[in-house]
């Protein structure tokens, strides 16, 4: 079992599709608007900036894939909500691969100072 599981009792993500996710500046920006924690629709999200309510829906979909983000249905409209969950386990995951980096650089300086 993972530090990861054993932490958050879960099998960890798919780094990848986070990481993916997280990798463009548009969905950087939707992240952060979506952070205070109120749901907001796509036309709000679009609203105030360069990017249509096209590009915002297919930026929001690829989060959604990801788990950064859920979509709640109300009405006819769909809110898009913040999902800190994916960020937290992404989060452990970096932590336990940097703790493999120190334990690594560790033992190398062990090596090379003869101890």
């Amino acid at each position: 079992m993972s530090r990861l599981e054993a932490a958050t009792g879960a099998a960890p993500p798919d780094p990848a599709a986070v990481f993916a996710a997280l990798g463009d500046p548009t969905r950087l920006a939707l992240l952060d608007r979506l952070s205070d924690g109120r749901p907001r629709s796509i036309s709000a999200l679009a609203s105030g900036g360069d990017i249509t309510r096209q590009a915002v829906t297919k930026h929001l979909r690829v989060l959604e894939g990801a788990g950064l983000v859920a979509s709640l249905r109300e009405g006819r409209e769909s809110r898009f909500a913040y999902r800190p969950e994916q960020v937290r386990q992404a989060r452990a995951w970096l932590d336990t691969v940097s703790a493999r980096w120190d334990d690594a650089l560790g033992r190398l300086k062990a090596f090379v100072e003869g101890v």
